[in-house]
């Protein structure tokens, strides 16, 4: 088995569609936009960071990341998502690995955090942690986490990218 990590190529747009939608197809708590936010982050150039997992040839998961807006104006805090692995193989670390890449990709380009809605019981084992001045609307506040890259860490309401509201 030969797995690669790598920047994702304009090729790749309709594989990480397809890997996207069935890594959520039996997830609880999604809309099943995942694959639609995905497409816009990218067709508004608003991904800060898209890597690919690919393994003998064939992309098998996709992690991305793009600005958020803090309320206090702090910039270079970046949200999470989606992060994809097709379902055959998760649990064998390859999401982990993702994850470690994009944080990796993100310090490197000077970003001072990373923040995501995602379950607890996965995200703390990166850092993550929800902090009770950093509010997300319509989130329970211990599914909305961030991981601080510097000592310093803002306050308000976050924004994700318009495109998290993606239907089609």
């Amino acid at each position: 088995m030969n797995r690669l990590l790598r920047p994702e190529r304009p090729s790749d747009a309709e594989a990480i569609a397809s890997l996207t939608t069935a890594a959520f197809l039996n997830a609880p708590h999604t809309s099943h936009t995942e694959a639609f936010i995905v497409n816009a982050l990218r067709r508004a150039g608003a991904m800060s960071v898209s890597l690919v997992a690919e393994q003998d040839g064939a992309l098998v998961g996709h992690v991305a990341t793009s600005p958020v807006v803090i309320a206090d104006g702090t910039p270079g805090w970046h949200g999470l998502g989606p992060i994809s692995v097709l379902p055959a193989l998760q649990g064998q670390g390859l999401g982990s690995a993702l994850m470690h890449a994009a944080m990796k990709a993100l310090r490197d380009q000077g970003a001072v955090g990373i923040m995501l809605v995602g379950d607890p019981a996965y995200y703390r084992r990166f850092g993550f942690r929800p902090e009770p001045q950093l509010v997300y609307p319509g989130i329970p506040p211990e599914y909305f986490m961030v991981l601080p890259f510097t000592d310093g860490l803002p306050q308000g309401t976050v924004t994700f990218h318009g495109a998290f509201g993606a239907t089609a």
